[in-house]
């Protein structure tokens, strides 16, 4: 099972595109502007994390502190 997320300006366009992927037999869901920007920072974390652990010193030092 796939999913895509379809970000647009244009509210007409999002009903179209929901009438034709309900109409195709599939389910259409709305999420909030915070839920999708949760979502990308959890993918972007996924990318970066290393599995490497990092001392404390490093971290506040990285942070100038």
């Amino acid at each position: 099972m796939g999913a895509i997320i379809i970000k647009s300006k244009n509210e007409k366009n999002l009903k179209l595109i929901s009438e034709l992927a309900e109409r195709l037999g599939d389910k259409v869901g709305k999420i909030k502007e915070t839920d999708m920007e949760d979502f990308a920072l959890g993918l972007e974390m996924k990318k970066a994390k290393t599995g490497k652990n990092v001392s404390r010193d490093v971290i506040f030092k990285a942070l100038g502190k």
